[in-house]
């Protein structure tokens, strides 16, 4: 046995390196008088919901106090349940009456404003102004929350993402703020719009002069919505008096991947009939002269043939290679509606460029430090997270240059891309604003909180259940969803138990122990197909019923998966056939029996329920048929009741069993997997 090991007397590695190095790095901070940026991973991480202790630890942080002597009297004090009955959704009444309230109070919600700054102010003076403006408007944030009882969105309580923001809009010209065509008025912050003019000057200096930016409202996605649907957007926002336009950059990008190959295709066609086109001229040269010169020898001179006639066989095969490259793109189909009314139209990638141009103020209006007028277009993108900004860029420049993700928060910096000569996008991290809100399920099916990290699950899955029809939601699984009738406590709607247990036992998700379908996998997934346009729903205008809104969605859904074959609602029996039950119909306005009484029914009239080899009496001792008379077996021949060794043999002949217990237990092991097939029948 080796013997152990001691401690090293040398330690060194990565981890105590950059532990020695950020000590270093304090020390020298405190030691020397010059402004430094500390740039940590951590300063720019989207903060959006906070605990008691930790939402009191940064307020006291923005305030600079000191309370290091005095932590230990912190006294927390937890915030009791808003609604008793359900902690997660609504009713219809107090939705209502929600909206209605925060309808009243919308001018109260506002963005946090950068303080006015000027180039004589120190670093320490601008870093302490930020800070107590930000600690102001908390504050205000905080009385409508505590005060005025109002729910709102987890928006962004961390500083350096607000900055973020401050920057972009201090250097665009044009703020393009980008929302989900499923839902525009979510990601719409209106305040955000009225703040834009108030930017002042070419860099945000006060006293250069306000009012110079514009803003446009980009709604993405749009390919979602269809031509009626983006008809009465456009109503409403014309009503409103706001600049918009409808992109779709999954649209553009899917376009330009399709020329591209296409391109690249036509190419690979051209080298190949090249290549062999010389083939067939090296290998027929010689014979082509010998047959050039017996034509000429024979027929004179005037007969020969014109070595340039055959030139056309390579134009013919290079221009039918384009003409086929060009047919292969399929554009996508033109709704005669867009025709008829132009503002419905979706952009292309060259008509969003040309927007841009128009909307955009003139340059001639901003002037730097050095008092030289910009040269190029600057135009900011700013909006929430996971709306399609960096998708929105990478369609703008046909390849991707911006990192994608799912994952709401992707982008963490603000970075400046060239675009044109004459345009320089400039993409902002995304921003969660402050809005009203009734749940805190909307965000989660918003896509603006993250469904890797939920921890409640049941009430965005009740959304969507909500939303989208119940045929909707079966054709698109395959699935045949049961729902619970009067008698069993239901009202014969599913719910989003129904939906969970559903899906988790046809995909085969089921929890570790007692192997009961696993609800919060099940809702996982789900909710990403929800947020993904899978489960497709649109929220409409105000004042338009979300029915009727969308009608023709749903329809198209429904053909779309109308051959989808459906799984088995239940564990397949042990002797069964895969099969999926069909829900009886109501007859004569009776209601559709339940599963329970359905189940009883069918025990009861069940198959193998005839006479059994031997009479019985359930739940009483068997006895065997060939007892026919009651004194068979019990007395003797001379009619004495037989005792000892004979009692025992005509008790055990009796009942089949043995008439005293053994010492055998028949012990199995306990390890050994049990396999029923009852499943959960």
């Amino acid at each position: 046995m080796p013997p152990p090991k001691g401690k090293n007397p040398n330690p060194s590695g990565l981890g105590r390196a950059i532990m020695n190095r950020r000590a270093k790095d304090a020390r020298t901070h405190l030691e020397s008088g010059n402004y430094t940026t500390d740039i940590e991973s951590s300063r720019l991480a989207s903060v959006t919901q906070e605990r008691d202790l930790e939402e009191f630890l940064s307020t006291a942080q923005l305030a600079g106090t000191d309370f290091t002597a005095e932590r230990r009297n912190v006294k927390i004090i937890q915030s009791g349940p808003t609604v008793a009955h359900n902690p997660y959704l609504l009713s219809e009444q107090d939705e209502r009456e929600t909206l209605k309230k925060q309808g009243e109070n919308k001018q109260r919600l506002r963005v946090p404003r950068r303080p006015a700054w000027t180039k004589s102010m120190t670093p320490a003076q601008l870093e302490r102004q930020e800070k107590d403006a930000f600690l102001e408007w908390r504050r205000g944030i905080a009385e409508l929350q505590e005060r005025d009882s109002f729910l709102l969105t987890p928006f962004e309580r961390n500083l350096e993402v607000w900055r973020q923001l401050w920057r972009v809009l201090e250097r665009s010209h044009l703020v393009v703020q980008i929302v989900d065509a499923r839902n525009p008025l979510r990601f719409r912050c209106e305040d955000l719009e009225a703040y834009v003019p108030d930017v002042e000057g070419a860099e945000g200096e006060k006293g250069t002069g306000k009012g110079l930016r514009k803003s446009l409202l980009l709604i993405n996605k749009s390919d979602l919505l269809t031509a009626k649907q983006r008809q009465q957007w456009a109503d409403y926002f014309d009503a409103q008096g706001v600049a918009y336009a409808f992109f779709s950059a999954a649209n553009a990008t899917a376009l330009q991947e399709a020329r591209k190959e296409a391109i690249e295709a036509a190419r690979a066609q051209e080298e190949i009939d090249n290549a062999a086109e010389g083939e067939l001229e090296s290998d027929f040269e010689d014979e082509d002269m010998d047959v050039a010169d017996a034509l000429a020898s024979s027929s004179g001179p005037n007969t020969a043939q014109d070595p340039g006639s055959d030139s056309g066989l390579g134009e013919d095969s290079e221009g039918s290679s384009y003409s086929d490259s060009e047919e292969s793109v399929q554009l996508p189909e033109v709704d005669p509606l867009e025709i008829a009314d132009p503002r419905i139209k979706v952009l292309t990638v060259l008509e969003l460029e040309d927007l841009f141009i128009r909307s955009a103020p003139d340059l001639s209006h901003f002037t730097d430090s050095s008092g030289n007028h910009p040269t190029r277009l600057v135009v900011g993108l700013v909006g929430y997270p996971n709306v399609g900004k960096s998708s929105t860029i990478n369609s703008l420049l046909g390849e991707k240059k911006v990192s994608v993700s799912s994952t709401p928060g992707k982008t963490k910096h603000f970075q400046t891309i060239h675009l044109t000569e004459h345009i320089v996008l400039c993409d902002c991290p995304g921003l969660v604003f402050p809005q009203f809100a009734t749940t805190r399920a909307d965000l989660v099916c918003d896509g603006v909180l993250p469904i890797d990290q939920l921890r409640e699950h049941t009430g965005p899955t009740a959304l969507v259940v909500k939303r989208v029809p119940r045929d909707v939601i079966e054709l698109t699984y395959g699935l045949a969803i049961r729902a619970k009738g009067v008698e069993e406590g239901g009202d014969g709607m599913i719910t989003a138990e129904d939906l969970l247990i559903a899906y988790a036992v046809a995909r085969g998700f089921s929890r570790s122990g007692m192997g009961n379908p696993d609800e919060a996998r099940a809702a996982r997934y789900i909710l990403k197909d929800y947020v993904n346009a899978k489960l497709l729903y649109c929220h409409p205008p105000p004042g338009t019923d979300a029915d009727a809104f969308n009608a023709e969605t749903h329809a198209h859904a429904l053909y779309k998966y109308a051959d989808k074959k459906r799984a088995p609602t239940t564990h397949v029996r042990k002797n069964a056939d895969t099969y999926v039950p069909v829900e009886i119909p109501v007859v004569d306005g009776q209601p559709v029996q339940g599963h329970r009484s359905k189940a009883i029914d069918d025990k009861f009239f069940e198959d193998g329920t005839g006479l059994s080899a031997r009479p019985f009496v359930k739940g009483g001792e068997q006895f065997t048929r060939a007892r026919l008379y009651p004194h068979q077996n019990s007395v003797a021949d001379d009619g004495t009741a037989v005792t000892g060794r004979r009692a025992r043999i005509a008790s055990v002949l009796a009942n089949a069993t043995d008439a005293h217990p053994g010492k055998k237990h028949h012990k199995k092991g306990k390890r050994v997997k049990q396999r029923s097939g009852k499943g959960y029948d």
